[in-house]
Parts: C-alpha cells; sequence; structure tokens
C-alpha cells in the first residue's frame, strides 16, 4: 500500500508539474514574454522557497537519466536547425556574431568568471561557453514588443536562430575536453577519441536515418516516434562505447541531418519542437526546483558583478568587433549590444553539467547552476524591461507594426502588396499556389508558400514588426483559420477580410427582414469575420474589374486646403485602398473607418481613368487582361478547393 500511495503521489507530483509547465508557456504566450521565466519562477517557489517539490527526492535515481535524455532531445532538435547556407545567407555581422562574437564573449567571461570566483580554468570556459547562447525563445517576444527597426530585428532573430546549436557545440565540445582530462598527452588522445567516435556515430546515424526516410521504409505514421527513438538509442549506445560522448553525437547527427541534401526535415522539426517544448515546461521547473537558495545567495555581489559584465562589457564589445565594416549606425550598434538575453541551452546543459562534473572535484562547479540563473534571470528580466525605453532613447524603434500578412496570391491580393510595398511598408504574400506566389516573387514582393497556419508557417514566417492582416484568399474557411490564428499576435482591430462578391453584409437587417434565420456555421464566421477590406461597399469582382481596365494606384496629400470630402468628390471612380498618418503609420481603409481624415494624411487609392474605360474593343488588352485575372484568381480558387 505504501508503494501505491508512493507512485500515485509522484504520478501526481509530475502531473502537476506538466500542468504547471504548461500553463506557463501559455501564460508567456499571452503576455508575450519569454517563457523561461515564469517557468524557473515556479521551479523555485515549489522547490527551494516553499519545499513543495524535491526533485532528488521524488525521482531519485531517474533524476540523472531524465536531464540526460531530454537534454539530449533538446540538443539534438536545435542542431536540426542548422543550415549552413542560412549562416551564409543574412550578412556579415550575423556570420560574425555566431563566430567571431562568441569567442570574444567566452573569453571575456571565463576571465572574468575565473578571477571573481577562483574557478578552475576549465570550468571558467565552461561557463563561458554556457552563457554566450541567446535563442529565438527569448529574442523574438522581447522584438515583438519593442519593435526595433528592420535592421536591428533581423540580425537579433537570425543571431539567436543560429547561434543556438553553435553555442550547444561549443559546450558540448569543452564539457568533452575536460572529462577527458583536460591536461596533456593523454588528455588530447582521449578527446580526440570522443570527437571520433561521437562524429562516427553520429554521422553512420545520419545516414541511416536519411536513407529510411528517402526510400519510405518507414511508414508515415512512425516516422516520428522512430526518429526519437533512434535519437535516443544512438545516445546511450554513445555513451556506453566512450563515457559522455553521447550529447555530442546527437548533435553531430542533428547538424548532418539538417545539411543533408533532400532530407525532408519539416515533419521531424514539427515533432521534435512539441517534444522539446513538453520537455523544456517540465526541465526547467524540475532544475529551477534543483536550484539551493543558500548558494545562490551567497554569490551576491561577484555575481551582479559578472552579470554587469555579461551585459555591459563582453556584449557590446562582440557586437562591434562584428559590425566593423557595416552599415550599421552607432544607435543600431548599441541597441543590438543591449537585447542579449540568455536561454534554453544555458539552463537546461548547466544543471545537468554540474551533475555529472561533481565527481570531477574541479574548483568552481558549484558555482555553475547558480551564476547561470543569475545571468538568465537577470538578462532576460532586465533587458526586457528596458528594451523599450532604450528603443526610444535611441530613435531606432518603430512607430507601430506596418507591416502587413496578405493571405492569398490572386491577382487583386498581388496589386495590393505592390501598392504597399512601394508606400515603402513590409509585406509578405502567404498561399499554397505555387504558380501565383512564384509570380508574385518575380514582381519583387515576400512571399511564403505553404499553409499560412501550419507549424511550417509558425516556424519560418518572420512576423517582427507585422501588424496587419489582409485576409484576401478566395477559399473563406482558410481566411476564417488566418483570423483566428493570428487574432492574438495582431489584434482584432488590426485584421481585415476581402469581401466577395455573394459574401453576405456584416449588417442583419436585410436578413431579418427577409425572415431568414442564420445557421450555426454562419453564426460563428460572422463572430470570427473582421472588417470589410477597404470598405463594405468594395468586393473582389470591382477591384479585379478596375485593375483589368488599367486603374492606377496613386498617392493623394489631404491638406488644411484639401479636405478628404472634397478628394472623395473629385474622385468618383477611386477605392480608397489605405493612408499614412503623419507618423508614417499605415491606416486601413475599412467598413469601420470614419469619413474624417485629418489633414497631413497621405491616401493611397486604386483610381481609374475615365478615358481608359470608354469604347473599349473585345480584343483590347484590358478585356484580355480582365480573363488573365479570372483565369488567375480560378485558378487559386481551385488549388483552395483541393
Amino acid at each position: 500500500m505504501t508503494n501505491i500511495m508512493l507512485t500515485l503521489d509522484l504520478a501526481l507530483i509530475l502531473s502537476g508539474i506538466l500542468a504547471l509547465g504548461i500553463g506557463a508557456q501559455w501564460l508567456s504566450w499571452y503576455l508575450k514574454q519569454p517563457s523561461i521565466l515564469l517557468l524557473l519562477l515556479i521551479g523555485i517557489v515549489i522547490g527551494p522557497v516553499f519545499g513543495f517539490f524535491d526533485p532528488d527526492q521524488a525521482l531519485g535515481d531517474l533524476l540523472f537519466p531524465f536531464i540526460s535524455l531530454g537534454v539530449a532531445v533538446i540538443l539534438f532538435e536545435g542542431s536540426l536547425t542548422l543550415e549552413f547556407h542560412e549562416v551564409k545567407s543574412h550578412g556579415r555581422v550575423v556570420q560574425m556574431l555566431v563566430s567571431v562574437g562568441v569567442l570574444i564573449t567566452i573569453t571575456i567571461v571565463s576571465l572574468v568568471a575565473y578571477f571573481l570566483f577562483e574557478m578552475d580554468p576549465k570550468i571558467a570556459i565552461l561557463f563561458g561557453a554556457l552563457v554566450c547562447v541567446t535563442g529565438p525563445t527569448v529574442i523574438v517576444p522581447i522584438l515583438r514588443s519593442v519593435r526595433p527597426n528592420k535592421n536591428i530585428s533581423n540580425i537579433l532573430r537570425w543571431e539567436g536562430i543560429i547561434i543556438d546549436p553553435i553555442g550547444a557545440i561549443a559546450v558540448v565540445l569543452v564539457y568533452e575536453y575536460i572529462i577527458s582530462g583536460g591536461s596533456g598527452d593523454h588528455a588530447l588522445l582521449v578527446f580526440g577519441e570522443i570527437l571520433l567516435i561521437s562524429s562516427l556515430i553520429g554521422m553512420i546515424g545520419a545516414y541511416v536515418l536519411a536513407v529510411l526516410f528517402k526510400k519510405h521504409l518507414i511508414p508515415e505514421y512512425l516516422r516520428n516516434v522512430f526518429a526519437l527513438a533512434f535519437v535516443l538509442l544512438l545516445f546511450s549506445i554513445s555513451n556506453h562505447i566512450e563515457h559522455e560522448s553521447g550529447l555530442l553525437t546527437v548533435t553531430i547527427m542533428g547538424v548532418a541531418l539538417a545539411n543533408w541534401p533532400k532530407f525532408e526535415k519539416d515533419d521531424l522539426l514539427d515533432f521534435k519542437e512539441s517534444l522539446s517544448l513538453l520537455l523544456i515546461s517540465v526541465l526547467f521547473i524540475v532544475l529551477a526546483a534543483r536550484l539551493d537558495l543558500e548558494s545562490l545567495l551567497s554569490i551576491g555581489i561577484p555575481s551582479l558583478i559578472l552579470l554587469a559584465v555579461v551585459m555591459f562589457v563582453a556584449r557590446p564589445i562582440s557586437v562591434w568587433a562584428s559590425s566593423i565594416g557595416s552599415k550599421l549606425k552607432v544607435n543600431e550598434k548599441l541597441m543590438i549590444s543591449w537585447i542579449g538575453p540568455r536561454g534554453i541551452v544555458a539552463a537546461a546543459i548547466s544543471s545537468l553539467f554540474a551533475i555529472k562534473l561533481e565527481e570531477y572535484n574541479l574548483a568552481g562547479t558549484e558555482y555553475l547552476v547558480p551564476l547561470v540563473f543569475v545571468i538568465i534571470i537577470g538578462t532576460v528580466l532586465i533587458q526586457s524591461l528596458g528594451a523599450k525605453p532604450i528603443g526610444n532613447l535611441l530613435g531606432v524603434r518603430e512607430a507601430s507594426d506596418n507591416g502587413v500578412l496578405i493571405i492569398g496570391s490572386n491577382p487583386v491580393a498581388l496589386k495590393v502588396a505592390q501598392s504597399l510595398r512601394d508606400s515603402g511598408f513590409d509585406v509578405i504574400m502567404a498561399h499554397n499556389n505555387y504558380t501565383n506566389i512564384s509570380r508574385a516573387r518575380m514582381e519583387g514582393v515576400k512571399t511564403y508558400f505553404g499553409n499560412p497556419v501550419s507549424d511550417h508557417a509558425d516556424r519560418n514566417l518572420d512576423l517582427i514588426g507585422f501588424g496587419h492582416l489582409f485576409a484576401m484568399s478566395m477559399d473563406r474557411e482558410l481566411n476564417t483559420l488566418c483570423e483566428i490564428n493570428y487574432r492574438h499576435d495582431f489584434g482584432k482591430k488590426n485584421i481585415y477580410r476581402l469581401k466577395f462578391n455573394d459574401d453576405r453584409s456584416k449588417s442583419n437587417g436585410k436578413n431579418k427582414q427577409n425572415g431568414e434565420k442564420k445557421n450555426n456555421r454562419q453564426e460563428r464566421t460572422d463572430y470570427w469575420q473582421s472588417a470589410w477590406l477597404f470598405g463594405e461597399e468594395v468586393s473582389y469582382g470591382k477591384l479585379a474589374s478596375m485593375i483589368a481596365n488599367n486603374a492606377k494606384i496613386k498617392t493623394t496629400n489631404i491638406t488644411e486646403n484639401y479636405s478628404y470630402e472634397q478628394y472623395r468628390t473629385d474622385n468618383k471612380n477611386h477605392i480608397a485602398l489605405f493612408m499614412i498618418d503623419k507618423s508614417g503609420s499605415l491606416q486601413v481603409f475599412s467598413s469601420e473607418t470614419g469619413k474624417n481624415i485629418d489633414s497631413g494624411t497621405k491616401i493611397i487609392a486604386l483610381v481609374h481613368d475615365p478615358d481608359n474605360k470608354k469604347n473599349i474593343p473585345s480584343d483590347n488588352p484590358a478585356n484580355k487582361g480582365q480573363k488573365k485575372l479570372k483565369t488567375l484568381a480560378d485558378k487559386e480558387k481551385s488549388i483552395d478547393d483541393d
């Protein structure tokens, strides 16, 4: 009976931790803040503060294997995103930050940690490697909140994505060197042996998995769980052959698969990301619950000095050195220097390595976990709170999220995208029609080919600086799904849907007069349906007809001497698309737009030249253009229907 009660208690504890972890992930999504802060806070509260949960007592001998396997999966998933061509394609500054910048950070932080805490040099270097890594999970929420300009956003986002696996590799290599002995010919021989075995097993494992997947020898429904079992098996086999070589093995295997020609890793990444999210939610609470508050408080002032060095010395020097010869302005370099929060890799690996290195009796090992937690909490908290004021002070924040995500690829959507792009706004067209998306890309518009509400889109669509959604697809269900999916990110007032000829009005007056009753599906659709794009009287057919008849995009300034009312009087055959206010912010004309437009506003509209309407013969290019528009729209519709 006692054993059963213990089992039940453990099951209750673990399920409770999982619930708290997922709840923290949801709350961080809702608040648009890094989840790591909430996870660590929960772990500290239920662990050392109130003593509700003691991981060592609750999990016993299972604690070490649980942490090891969890870190192995996290490292494999992270390394699976390291594509070498991406490192080359995102500019010299990013390349320098993830190479020279990493070396500078490790050197400075290691030296300071060595002198402040009298660490063994090898432990100091390990600590430096641990805290050189940022990561997308902590960077992206800050960027979305702060809205820095395009140069800053692109550099910080891609640095976080690329440095995650590179930093993990650096940490694992330093660790492997430490456990090999760390000095002398014998140690170098052992280190070389670990590298050789890890590389062989990792590359062979990558080859086997790639061949099995490419030749479809693994059924679709088994692929993800097969890959998981295979990774964990190789991790354990590698550790059995050569002590503690497993982490390096799975990291090498992930990098190899990421760069394997024509290896389809998207589904694998989706599964691994979900699994990593689950593991991180539980693992971070468990790790924080093991934290010794006395040891954390005992490092006091020196730990704050180290935090200051990380934020105000190491980070700026690495940014300045990495941006030599670039076109970045001083205020942009300062903003990039400010944002460098530490995250997942540091927290997960430091606790695991601290446990493993206890037997080596190296000076400073006991400081690894508390110092890493100080750096994580300090950088995330201080930089999150200070990013907006610093951005305002430096003048690098965008006035608002002016970027527009357009759902659909029909000719009308393309025309709108071009007008936005020509007005200086970021725009992305997202759809699964390859022909139309290719045409838009050839026209110089940024595109995303695929389902805009898929996990792949979540991972690959860069929406930092985007605050508006235009649902313009011929597929109404896709429009509704996108409205629902992006409502939290953009807000209901910034989501618009283009009306089609057979769409019902949002006003229910006509339906009530005719005695019509809406069914449940119609009510659900109306609940999620957003404001009509460009106004309730504007439809796809009307826009397509104007475009086919050579309507032009024109910009008009509203002034004190030329009011909006006068503008409407002078332009009977026009459709106002959007406007740019005095601050440069985008304002979209919709069914909810008022009639008062302030002076100083620029109106961008689709305007008919009356001369182009008259006497158009049947073989006129305008008529052919109208037929072409209809054909392209029909193609998109057929793709959507499929």
